[in-house]
């Protein structure tokens, strides 16, 4: 166990996943400090939850690098981590603080390996993507890369089948001008939204699926090395027709702008009755040169609460252990067997 002295903050605590890693960390008797950009959120559920509050912005290194001092482990999870990731983990350097996140952005997840020298040096892990998808998805690219070492080609996929929360529905509009994103001999390239429909079983029986620029476009290469990788999620007709649109409207800042502020102002997350009703869905697809191939299925808890579960897992695992430095990636931290030690889970197809 690691010692009770040994601090660790949650940022963004008042967001809607912050919150419940909050809830669930106070159940098992963790101690975080809470901290976000804004007092006046962050400290009523401190004072309900009985631990410190802390406020401050992301625009200061210096005032960053001063509410670290002495945490062992931060766990980011304010989002859009496009603007919040990249200043978190250089204060990280700073102070010696190990760097967690709950992205799914490409961009996040691809520029952090850019740091892995500094991260050495500074005797710290750095490893975004701690949550849903990124987690399964890994796990399962590490288990397909373990059963077929010389696969050249990847499909993921996966199926939450629920409502987004509003930290979720505004990073899915701030990339969707960018249009699709997959990898093709090593390098992330442009992809047509829309384009690449298919039928595939996430294991609720065959259905169209599309690719979409998700987090293990880029996570998955440092994983396994695998050079040819698409993420695919199920996309009814209806969907499909409303990314495509939504490509468009977004090339626009100010429709980017109005779409979040709206989806700020009256989306929810999902409700406890909601997480609990089903379970989420996670496909994996391997490929070699000669043809061979290799699939799995997992199912996990919905993703909402699979995040709290493996960011904390991982959170207990940089505090609890002798680690090697660097950035990483959730399987490489912890093993392909992280997702079968979290509570819900289970392999369906073995690979």
């Amino acid at each position: 166990m690691y010692p009770v002295r040994m601090t660790w903050m949650i940022y963004g605590a008042s967001g809607y996943t912050g919150e419940l890693i909050a809830r669930e960390a106070k159940r098992r008797l963790l101690v975080p400090i809470l901290a976000g950009r804004t007092l006046s959120k962050i400290a009523p559920l401190a004072q309900e939850l009985g631990f410190e509050a802390r406020a401050f912005a992301l625009s200061s290194p210096v005032e960053i690098a001063q509410n670290l001092k002495g945490v062992a482990v931060v766990l980011n999870c304010a989002g859009p981590f496009s603007r919040t990731a990249a200043p978190m983990m250089a204060a990280c350097l700073t102070t010696g603080t190990h760097y967690l996140d709950i992205t799914g952005e490409i961009p996040v997840l691809d520029s952090a390996h850019g740091h892995n020298a500094a991260a050495v040096a500074a005797n710290i892990v750095i490893c975004p993507g701690a949550g849903f998808d990124v987690v399964p998805t890994d796990c399962a690219a590490a288990m397909l890369k373990a059963a077929l070492p010389d696969a050249e080609e990847l499909w993921l996929g996966f199926d939450a089948g629920q409502r987004m929360s509003p930290g979720t529905a505004k990073t899915m509009i701030e990339y969707a001008s960018q249009g699709g994103k997959v990898r093709r001999g090593g390098k992330i390239v442009p992809y047509p939204t829309g384009a690449g429909i298919r039928t595939l079983d996430f294991g609720r029986g065959p259905t169209r699926a599309m690719p979409v620029p998700w987090g293990d476009v880029a996570s998955a290469f440092y994983s396994t090395g695998i050079p040819n990788i698409t993420v695919f999620t199920p996309a009814p007709l209806p969907l499909e027709l409303a990314m495509r649109a939504l490509s468009v409207l977004t090339r626009s800042a100010a429709v980017t702008a109005w779409l979040q502020n709206l989806i700020g102002a009256r989306l929810a997350g999902p409700t406890a009755a909601q997480r609990e009703a089903g379970p989420a869905f996670v496909f994996g697809h391997a490929t070699a040169p000669d043809g061979r191939t290799k699939e799995l299925r997992l199912t996990t808890p919905n993703g909402y609460t699979l995040t709290v579960l493996s960011a904390l897992a991982m959170t207990e695992h940089l505090l609890a252990g002798t680690l090697t430095p660097g950035v990483t990636t959730p399987s490489r931290l912890m093993g392909a067997s992280l997702i079968l030690s979290l509570p819900g889970t289970k392999l369906v197809t073995p690979p």
